[in-house]
């Protein structure tokens, strides 16, 4: 294998390499420095003049005189079902002081996306054991649903809820969590690993952990190592995965980061004009596969910038994504955990997952209702600033009352409360109890008659 020593240039956290035989793009390298230390990098990019070559472990060390050797292969992950139970670094590596891992097989991190035709449509109700997810903005087995938050938000709190409570009901045994967090910091890290070790949730779970000071090239290859590993227990090993990936910003973050590096033309806001086209190349790995028993299905975590919700992360990922669940620093203010406000919140594919014999057969008009009434009531409050209580009808004085209890006894829940959907939707029926029976016009009579517990 040839080795090169034509470094022409150095950039942050890449090498430009000149003079060298046809090299394939994502093609691994080994790099010799003088002192005989190693570093790994991957090829980001070739022409007959110049490859660009980004390093792993950072540039800092290597010169002129380095040595540059092609490998002629692209990265790959060791996968077994030994996977299962053990904490790993951003790169596949294992962190977490058990053995190493003896692999069945290796696949390449770059995966693909799911043929359109091979697809299955997502049908089957997830229980994540909260509220605001399971009755009104439902996850259905093989979706892509991500979680829009802010910086300061329990983001974390609720992945690690959802990781910890997630299950198929009447089939928990098959289900497991791959867990993925990039660009976090060290005290991040040992609080997911204690939750993770504590609860017992680490004994269904896989966890790739990059650090803030990884270096940013390692935070574009975790999220893909995490999907490898998934579609492997998925597809291979017939098991249904739910893939948490916290926090897709810092990802963009370093994907702006390598551009500038690379003097791309920046695209809006400083990110590459691909970050669509490579966003879309993970978030496409979620799904379900006709003829295999296994399902993928993705919750991408991501920090809005300025809470800023037409920033090009957030609005990049919401046209890929089918849907959204989104914080909110209001309630977040109030002290209402999960602060998940349900009215910018969106399953595209919740009536795919819910109903008779998923569910319940009163989910989808109990869930119309409590929104249409929260929806008012919250409008009224900016009515209320203006004119005062008294001013309101009796109706809307309903409402008002409404919007308050639905934060205090629906939106709010305990960090280790799992409540199952059939209980979520009881609290529901509850809350319609501070109004008549004709005034649910969202609900069937049929509906009405059987579970409404108030008034005539």
């Amino acid at each position: 294998m040839k080795e090169y020593k034509t470094i022409a240039r150095i950039a942050g956290p890449l090498v430009f390499v000149k003079n060298t035989d046809p090299t394939p793009y994502g093609d691994l390298v080994k790099i010799t420095m003088p002192n005989g230390e190693v570093k790994n990098g991957q090829v980001l990019d070739t022409s007959d003049e110049m490859v660009i070559v980004q390093v792993f472990e950072g540039t800092s060390g290597i010169d002129r005189n380095s040595k540059i050797r092609f490998l002629g292969e692209n990265i790959k992950l060791g996968v077994s079902k030994d996977l299962l139970g053990r904490i790993l670094s951003g790169a596949g590596k294992p962190i977490d002081g058990g053995s190493a891992l003896i692999p069945e097989k290796r696949l390449d991190i770059n995966g693909a996306a799911i043929n359109p035709y091979s697809r299955e449509s997502p049908k089957d109700f997830i229980q994540t054991g909260i509220s605001t997810i399971d009755a009104m903005n439902t996850l259905v087995r093989g979706q892509k649903l991500p979680i829009f938050s802010g910086s300061g938000l329990p983001h974390n709190e609720i992945a690690l809820q959802i990781a910890r409570q997630a299950k198929v009901v009447g089939q928990e045994s098959n289900f497991v969590v791959v867990f993925a967090a990039m660009g976090i910091t060290n005290e991040e890290a040992q609080y997911f690993i204690k939750d993770f070790e504590e609860t017992g949730a680490l004994q269904r779970s896989v966890v790739f952990l990059n650090l803030a000071d990884d270096p940013a090239v390692e935070r574009l290859v975790t999220p893909r190592m995490a999907l490898t590993a998934a579609e492997y227990l998925a597809y291979e090993q017939n098991m249904h995965v739910l893939v948490i990936l916290t926090d897709m910003t810092n990802y963009c973050e370093s994907l702006r980061e390598i551009g500038a590096a690379r003097e791309e033309v920046p695209g809006r806001r400083g990110y590459p004009g691909y970050m669509y086209t490579d966003l879309s190349t993970i978030y496409e790995r979620a799904g379900l596969i006709k003829g295999k028993k296994g399902s993928v299905t993705q919750l991408p975590i991501l920090t809005m910038v300025g809470d800023d919700i037409t920033h090009p992360i957030p609005d990049l990922t919401g046209y890929i994504t089918e849907g959204q669940i989104t914080l909110s620093r209001e309630l977040h203010r109030k002290n209402i955990y999960p602060p998940i406000n349900v009215l910018p919140s969106l399953s595209r594919l919740m009536n795919s997952g819910i109903g008779k014999g998923k569910t319940r057969d009163d989910h989808k008009n109990n869930s119309d209702q409590m929104y249409a009434n929260y929806a008012e009531g919250v409008d009224l409050r900016g009515l209320v600033a203006i004119v005062g209580e008294d001013a309101l009808s009796v109706r809307d004085k309903k409402l008002l009352k409404f919007a308050q209890e639905f934060e205090d006894k629906f939106v709010r829940q305990g960090k280790q409360e799992n409540r199952s959907i059939n209980k979520t939707l009881d609290i529901g029926w509850d809350l319609f109890t501070m109004f008549e029976k004709r005034e649910l016009t969202r609900i069937s009579p049929e509906l009405r008659d059987r579970y409404f517990k108030g008034k005539e």
